[in-house]
């Protein structure tokens, strides 16, 4: 598990630089306006779409449910979820 974020990590460290490098070729002021825009915008979508971690009695409480939901069949097969995406 640790190799595989380790890797993950890496794998992003390497996009972003080969953006990087990408972006700084860029000529074209219309270009580098319309990404200007787009990072604003993605930062005021991740700002407001931070994820809070569930405390242990938040994480203790949906496990219960989701045991409980099971036991009385209140669920969908794999199968079943599949089936709205065909």
């Amino acid at each position: 598990m640790r190799i595989f974020v380790k890797n993950t990590i890496m794998n992003l460290e390497a996009r972003k630089l080969e953006f990087i490098r990408e972006f700084l070729k860029l000529q074209s002021e219309e270009a580098i306006s319309r990404f200007e825009k787009l990072l604003k915008r993605e930062r005021k979508t991740t700002s407001k779409d931070k994820i809070v971690p569930l405390s242990l009695e938040e994480l203790n409480s949906r496990i219960d449910q989701s045991e409980s939901d099971f036991q009385n069949k209140r669920y969908k097969s794999s199968k079943e979820l599949l089936k709205k995406f065909e």
